[in-house]
């Protein structure tokens, strides 16, 4: 099924009233549930579910065999891994009907869920907040923090492009080493200092140019 300003394969499910984006994409097995609002340019992987009155924002890629349950708002700019899990009732029992107490989770803009972490209902998850793939995020995450482990602790920063920034120079400022954007920690909430954080990215820094391993080797040679 497609229509004029949305893509969505012949085997996927968008049950109406729901609100679809120009330029998004919905694939294989895919099923929108009504009340649901997916924003621009936006990609739902093969087997995504997105529950009754799901918010998601511009931009939000979504990996495959991922469901995001009502109570949820997903911001613009998130990723969402492969088989990663949001949750709506953190005391679930078959006996005990709570369809309408389910808790609220924010994924703010930007950040990025890794394959197969948790994140359990009633958190938020900070803008470029970095969660590990199989971390499990049991309690709110600051901006651009980097989370790993179970329970997610955090290990440090990453930057806006994904990397871990390294230690502070003299003057408390973390440079990414691929956009060369200046981060610094201000009384525990880190700042970037080139770019605000809900400006889009310029668009010579929206596009990569050499993978994620060879920063890192640049920065850890053997």
């Amino acid at each position: 099924m497609s229509n004029n300003s949305f893509f969505a394969h012949e085997s996927a499910f968008v049950d109406q009233p729901s609100e679809i984006g120009e330029g998004t994409r919905i694939w294989h097995f895919c099923h929108v549930l009504p009340g649901a609002r997916i924003g621009r340019h936006c990609n739902l992987g093969q087997n995504v579910m997105i529950g009754n009155d799901v918010v998601v924002g511009d931009n939000v890629k979504i990996q495959n065999n991922v469901s995001i349950y009502t109570g949820t708002v997903v911001e613009d700019d998130v990723f969402l891994g492969p088989s990663c899990v949001l949750t709506n009732v953190s005391n679930p029992r078959s006996q005990v009907n709570r369809r309408t107490l389910y808790e609220r989770t924010l994924l703010r803009r930007g950040c990025t869920i890794g394959a197969n972490a948790t994140v359990v209902c009633g958190t938020t998850v900070g803008r470029y907040a970095f969660i590990a793939a199989g971390a499990v995020v049991t309690r709110d995450v600051p901006d651009y923090a980097l989370m790993a482990g179970v329970p997610a602790r955090r290990l440090g920063w990453m930057s806006r492009h994904g990397h871990r920034l390294g230690r502070p120079d003299s003057s408390g400022v973390m440079v990414c080493p691929e956009s060369t954007f200046r981060y610094r920690d201000e009384g525990g909430a880190l700042r970037c200092l080139d770019v605000n954080e809900d400006a889009p990215l310029p668009a010579n820094k929206a596009v990569g140019s050499r993978p994620y391993r060879e920063f890192r080797n640049q920065n850890n040679p053997r």
